[in-house]
């Protein structure tokens, strides 16, 4: 089969990607073949592959990128019996967590210490097939194609996780910080809410999808010209944007005693106690709440706005993704 290998981590704009032929796996007892759909391009693919993660991430050399993978079943191990040959499948992700300790018997998986991640410490979907467990891997609706869904594999569920750690209620006010593969669909669940949206992001491009998704208005971050958003405006902000002056920024926008989820691993700086802001952290969800965003994407309340490239160009998507030159959510096609 043929894989986007990366055997170095590396510069993109050395194309550190080499498209191989390498053997096909095979699905042991509790696993799955999948024959890869569709994978969409994720912003941590591209810190790992230029190294900026080393020595823990990638877990080893060589590795096949890529966690946000739809396809068809192809094999599947012998006491499989949930999913056939010939299912159509994603993998977001958490590829499998231990199953036992405290987080996965609280319905919070993602923070299992044991966890695996696809593309990370298993070879992920920049290929034509790749393994799942079959336990974590999840129906597609009929109406969705493998390039609407792909981007609802990490973009969605990470969205899912931010809002709902936001509390929003109807009425309330909710800043979008970032608005790029994960911040277009957090402006979708956040209208969901009955919360008043607002997006903040420097892109003229990114401000016309916000709005096109459902936020009320678009605003630049403050001094960067044009309207900004009031001191103490809104109820919550969401971060997205991997920056400490977005971080500073939501900071400066939330009320006293509102909420601030950070999606990024950014500086937060000094917290004034007397303002009880709450600021709380959020990686992915839970295989319930993957269930509910493709029900959500089902019931077309839930969209990805993308690009389809061939996986020939996964170098060259990196490349446009640091530059600033993806719309939304780039996704690969084998």
């Amino acid at each position: 089969m043929k894989a986007a290998l990366l055997e170095q981590a590396g510069p993109i704009e050395n194309k550190p990607l080499q498209l191989r032929e390498v053997a096909e796996p095979a699905p042991s007892a509790t696993q799955i073949l999948i024959k890869v759909g569709a994978c969409g391009v994720c912003r941590s693919n591209l810190h790992m592959v230029e190294g900026d993660w080393l020595p823990n991430t990638p877990a080893s050399f060589p590795i096949i990128p890529g966690h946000e993978v739809v396809g068809t079943i192809s094999a599947v191990g012998s006491p499989v019996t949930h999913l056939a040959v010939g299912d159509r499948v994603g993998v977001q992700p958490i590829w499998k967590t231990c199953g036992v300790c405290q987080y996965c018997l609280s319905g919070r998986e993602q923070l299992c210490r044991q966890r695996q991640i696809t593309g990370e410490t298993l070879d992920g979907g920049y290929a034509e097939y790749m393994l799942a467990e079959s336990a974590y891997a999840y129906p597609l609706p009929d109406n969705l194609s493998f390039e609407e869904a792909a981007p609802l594999f990490c973009p969605g569920i990470t969205a899912y996780g931010s809002v709902s750690k936001a509390h929003l209620t109807p009425g309330q006010k909710v800043a979008v910080l970032g608005v790029g593969g994960v911040g277009h669909m957090v402006i979708q669940m956040a209208a969901l809410t009955g919360a008043d949206v607002y997006a903040v992001t420097r892109s003229a491009v990114h401000q016309a999808v916000a709005e096109e998704l459902g936020a009320l208005k678009s605003f630049g971050p403050k001094g960067s010209g044009g309207s900004n958003l009031s001191d103490n405006a809104v109820d919550a902000a969401i971060v997205f944007a991997p920056s400490d002056a977005s971080v500073a920024e939501a900071m400066r926008i939330v009320k006293p005693g509102g909420r601030i989820v950070l999606g990024v691993a950014q500086n937060v700086g000094l917290l004034d106690i007397g303002d009880e802001r709450t600021v709380v952290g959020s990686v992915l969800g839970n295989r319930q709440q993957m269930r509910e965003v493709l029900n959500l994407a089902a019931a077309g309340k839930l969209r990805s706005v993308h690009a389809d490239f061939p996986l020939a160009e996964a170098n060259e998507v990196l490349g446009m993704l640091k530059a600033g030159k993806i719309r939304a959510r780039a996704v690969l096609v084998p």
